[in-house]
């Protein structure tokens, strides 16, 4: 049952106004013809929501400017799709009738960015290194925009109960004990009077961690008009208002010496956010910088992240938020370091990566690679793809002409850190019911925790329900995110486990419950390395993914095919990326992309072989020993893919290629280069 699903008691259905300009002045908002209309209960504008509070934003960089959180624009309209009016009517077609009934007359302004976060890591060493350096390679990547887009769209049901003046709400959300703390802040009522609810939630990728300004309307609507108030958003609106992920631009130099041993790395990355901030908002500009350089031993470093507000859609967390960024800036500058050096890239990665026997390592960006076998991973991957036979084969390939690449993309990948929680009940029948504060965003959460359960109490599986995702069932906690909720929230389980075992072996009666909070010790650094084989259709520019070969240490395992699913489905929105997804607006700032007709994703025709390998090294972390995996692929493809095209294309002169990697781009990339041979 998905959020949309719920039956209410008589709704109102929302419909929103949106700003259909970037950046303006409201001049006049006109309701009449709106109120007048069949159905509707109400009409409401900025000044009747002027006295909310704000959502919270996670720190992770220091802040210069903090954009404000309207729930409906006040005055002034800072981004395209913005809501400036609330239409709440009997059904949701009368709603939607009636909001086109609204006037507002906006008058446009110019905008310029707004430098709104920025960090800087440096230890001062990189032009001396630079300056003694044999080769120094650049690049430049600017990753595209991006549509989560997952199965339901973001949906929201309050229910009102007159005798409580109550509310209780379902969220497609990933994070309802958050929805629940950040609504009452908002709102300025007791958290007790707010219960949340997540149902099925159709897939999220980061996009619904956040509660958005139409997700506050609807719950202050119920309070006010004491009714159940209802508004799930359609597909276009998505597009429009949605967060986007993505988008980071990232400059990067890498100094390294003849024999191929890196000296040191200068990185710039801006990431875009909108006229609001999720509340993880900072977090896609902070990994994209404090991520580098990746695995490797870099001695000199100077990296710097910023984080512009601009007057397009608002951008938030997508799976592997800026993870895929940072890896995809190191592993084409070692690409392009093989390049000049003459050494083969699998070979100038090994000699550089970080030794087994220098971890746990601090970085400068101040983190602590955990545990693991960095080359490992290369190896496991070299023989499974037989290495040195398929450069061969290459060989053979190019010499009739065609147009083939081979593309390595190591990556590494913190997963999530802090706290979650577990409540574990051992009846006296024997069942066990396992309450756990995070939650489940279709991937499978409810098997892995009752698989920990039942193996920490020796019991069988189908004795343990576990409850998830009910601020009024489950204890409070984080959610599902940052590949967080099997290494924290397992952990969590594990430990509520050990207590019962601990108390029956004190001989306490039944029925017993045991309630944790647990921390883990530091983020668990999950790795792997991802090959891809490609071909580029000369006369055309169709590429071809013909194989992708995966390796990833995710830690501890505690159920194979979930982790396994993760990793096909992380990569297959990591093919998206490299290949066809792109949010594209005009000059004017219109959005060109807003359906599916203009937004291209993978089908199931589009994914290649997938050749899945895994090893487990236990992160010292948490109590499981788990790493994450749910972005992996994400993180993984998109850097593969990329090295891969651009080796297709190296033998033409070609040595940068942007993603999407669509045939227009390729045909047009293979046509300069024959030209400027000619």
């Amino acid at each position: 049952m998905f959020t949309d699903d719920v039956k209410l008691t008589n709704p109102l259905h929302v419909a929103f106004v949106r700003s259909q300009i970037a950046s303006g002045e409201i001049v006049e908002l006109e309701t009449e013809d709106a109120l007048e209309a069949e159905g509707v209960a109400a009409v409401h504008t900025g000044a009747d929501v002027a006295d909310l509070g704000s959502l919270s934003v996670n720190p992770v960089l220091p802040i210069k400017h903090l954009p404000p959180f309207s729930v409906l624009a006040q005055a002034t309209v800072r981004g395209l799709g913005q809501p400036v009016a609330a239409v709440l009517g009997e059904t949701a077609l009368q709603a939607a009738d009636a909001a086109e009934l609204v006037y507002a007359e906006i008058e446009p302004t110019e905008s310029s960015p707004i430098l709104v976060a920025e960090k800087n890591w440096s230890n001062a060493q990189y032009e001396e290194a630079a300056a003694k350096a044999d080769h120094v390679v650049s690049c430049t990547i600017q990753h595209p925009r991006l549509a989560p887009s997952p199965m339901e769209p973001r949906s929201i049901a309050a229910a009102y109960d007159a005798e409580t003046d109550c509310v209780t709400v379902w969220h497609s959300t990933q994070t309802p004990h958050r929805t629940r703390s950040e609504l009452a802040a908002i709102l300025g009522i007791e958290a007790k009077r707010i219960r949340v609810i997540a149902p099925h939630v159709g897939g999220a990728f980061g996009m619904k961690a956040s509660l958005y300004p139409e997700d506050v309307f609807v719950v202050w609507a119920a309070l006010k008009h004491k009714r159940d108030v209802k508004w799930t958003a359609t597909r276009s609106e998505e597009f429009l208002s949605a967060t986007h992920g993505r988008g980071i631009k990232s400059e990067g130099e890498l100094a390294l010496s003849s024999d191929g041993t890196f000296l040191g790395l200068k990185a710039m990355v801006e990431g875009p956010v909108g006229a609001w901030l999720p509340n993880s908002g900072l977090i896609t500009a902070w990994n994209a910088a404090r991520v580098l350089p990746s695995g490797y031993a870099v001695p000199a470093q100077d990296i710097t992240t910023q984080a512009v507000m601009n007057n397009l859609g608002p951008t938030g967390i997508y799976r592997g938020a800026g993870r895929p960024e940072a890896n995809c800036l190191m592993e084409r500058l070692i690409d392009k370091a093989a390049a000049v050096s003459g050494i083969d890239p699998v070979e100038l990665r090994r000699k550089n990566l970080i030794p087994a026997t220098a971890l746990p390592h601090n970085t400068l960006t101040g983190n602590t690679l955990d545990s693991g076998d960095y080359a490992k991973a290369l190896d496991v991957l070299c023989e499974a793809v037989d290495y040195p036979a398929l450069l061969a084969e290459q060989t053979r390939c190019r010499a009739e002409g065609q147009l083939v690449g081979i593309g390595i993309g190591f990556y590494l990948e913190p997963s999530g850190n802090g706290w979650e929680t577990a409540r574990v009940t051992l009846n006296e029948d024997g069942s066990v019911v396992v309450a756990s504060g995070s939650s489940s965003q279709g991937h499978g959460r409810e098997t892995a925790f009752a698989q920990i359960a039942a193996d920490a109490l020796n019991i069988d599986i189908d004795q343990i329900s576990v409850l998830l995702a009910d601020t009024a069932k489950t204890p409070e906690g984080i959610g599902a995110l940052a590949s967080r909720s099997t290494a924290i929230g397992g952990s969590a389980v594990l430990k509520a486990c050990e207590e019962i075992t601990s108390r029956l072996e004190a001989s306490e009666a039944l029925p017993i419950t045991a309630d944790v909070r647990y921390e883990n010790k530091g983020q668990a650094w999950g790795y792997g390395a991802y090959l891809a084989q490609v071909s580029i259709c000369r006369s055309t520019g169709e590429l071809s993914v013909e194989r992708i070969t995966c390796v990833d240490d995710t830690g501890t395992i505690v159920n194979p095919k979930l982790v396994e699913g993760q990793i096909l489905g992380g990569l297959a929105q990591g093919l998206g990326e490299a290949l066809m997804e792109s949010i594209v607006y005009d000059e004017d700032g219109q959005l060109l992309t807003g359906s599916f007709m203009d937004y291209a994703m993978p089908r199931a025709a589009d994914i290649p072989t997938i050749d899945i390998h895994k090893f487990e090294t236990p992160s010292p972390m948490n109590a499981l020993g788990a790493k994450g995996v749910g972005e992996a692929g994400t993180i993984g493809a998109p850097a593969a893919i990329l090295n891969a095209a651009v080796d297709a294309l190296r033998p033409l002169g070609v040595t940068d290629l942007t993603m999407p990697l669509t045939s227009q781009s390729l045909w047009r990339a293979i046509r300069s280069a024959e030209q400027g041979k000619s």
